[in-house]
């Protein structure tokens, strides 16, 4: 399986991340990765620093003439914004945000020191990784979007729309926010306009799909084996979600069964099982059931306000404005960009983890093997 950890600040040298169980003789395409980075800091509504940093990733470990050996891959992103010793104290922590609460914990007294590994900026290190988990899945034919479908209580109508619509649509090259519906996204756009000129922010969801992905991934033979589980943790874990939900998810818990469970038949010219509707969102009892993946993240508006909340000055105790840092509006477009690397990288685990093998050759040919047996069941 793989596994990964990330280490840098905000405003530090750099962002580095270690992600180990990466088979040999994939195919390294630095240029996928870079494009991967450029996609995270895309979106109306991002602040100053977009145009500040343009993100790149060095390979630095686990690669030889672009092809992985088998060894850990080790990568940078530098971070041209590098002044954190610089940088002035921060004594009134935002509503909001990890400041209050990271002092408490590491017996701190300037929100500086939380503030700069809590940071979102953190997630370039994910994506990088996550285009590596891409890279992986794509030899076996698996593919991964996202898009945005709310902003600010404005909702897109994608409903009828299939992967490859989406795909194009939602393109950065031709949407500002990432988002399938032009006319939602012309109402988000406004509403972003709003809250800039209030000093306030926006929130709202995005929809990860995963094309491709076979049934038997995941196992229900113990509860953190789960994949479900395992996925909800990983969008859960992105600064600023506050709620996941997989298929119709939280909509189905208002439902009866019957509007909500997916009835199975039998294509026999493909052999194989086959539903019409994918409310399960391509998972039941924590196992893949070949259908295509769907996970929705739920963002809440971003802490750093221009217009900022009363908080406490942390060294004399008295009522104050919350510190005001460089900040976005929203960055819900970006936040599906993160998401998408984080469902890659656990869906290329639970894949690594099914099939087996320490080199892509291997993998392969348990994959097709197991593919080619499902046909006969």
């Amino acid at each position: 399986m793989l596994r990964y950890m990330t280490a840098g600040e905000s405003h530090g040298k750099g962002l580095m991340v270690i992600l180990d169980g990466v088979p040999a003789g994939l195919e390294m395409d630095g240029e996928f990765i870079n494009a991967e980075l450029r996609r995270r800091m895309h979106g109306y509504g991002r602040g100053r620093r977009m145009a500040i940093e343009a993100d790149t990733a060095d390979i630095v470990a686990g690669c030889r003439k672009g092809v992985t050996i088998g060894s850990p891959v080790g990568m940078l992103v530098e971070n041209r914004d590098f002044k954190i010793d610089e940088l002035p104290d921060v004594k009134c922590p935002r509503p909001g945000h990890a400041d209050l609460a990271g002092i408490q914990k590491y017996d701190l007294n300037d929100a500086r020191d939380v503030l700069e590994r809590a940071s979102a900026r953190e997630t370039a290190a994910r994506v990088a990784a996550g285009a590596v988990a891409k890279l992986l899945l794509k030899v076996f034919g698996i593919r991964v979007l996202s898009h945005i479908t709310m902003i600010g209580g404005i909702e897109a109508d994608t409903e009828a729309l299939g992967f490859d619509e989406i795909l194009s649509l939602a393109d950065t090259e031709k949407s500002e926010l990432r988002c399938a519906d032009k006319e939602a996204e012309k109402a988000m756009i406004k509403k972003i306009d709003e809250a800039m000129a209030s000093g306030d922010t926006l929130g709202g969801t995005f929809e990860v799909i995963v094309e491709g992905v076979p049934p038997g991934l995941g196992s229900y033979a113990q509860w953190d084996r789960r994949l479900d589980g395992d996925l909800a943790r990983a969008v859960m874990s992105i600064q600023a979600v506050k709620a996941v939900s997989i298929g119709k998810g939280i909509e189905s818990a208002g439902l009866p069964g019957s509007g909500v469970h997916d009835a199975i038949r039998y294509d026999s010219s493909g052999k194989a099982y086959k539903r019409d509707t994918n409310n399960a969102g391509g998972i039941e009892g924590g196992v893949t059931n070949g259908s295509d993946l769907v996970v929705s993240g739920f963002m809440k508006p971003i802490a750093t306000l221009n217009t900022p909340l009363d908080s406490v000055d942390i060294d004399t105790k008295n009522t104050a404005k919350a510190a005001t840092e460089r900040a976005d509006v929203t960055a819900v477009p970006a936040c599906g960009v993160v998401a998408e690397a984080v469902v890659a990288l656990e869906i290329a685990s639970a894949f690594t983890d099914k099939f087996g093998g320490d080199s892509v050759s291997e993998i392969r040919r348990n994959h097709d093997a197991y593919i080619e047996g499902l046909k006969t069941r």
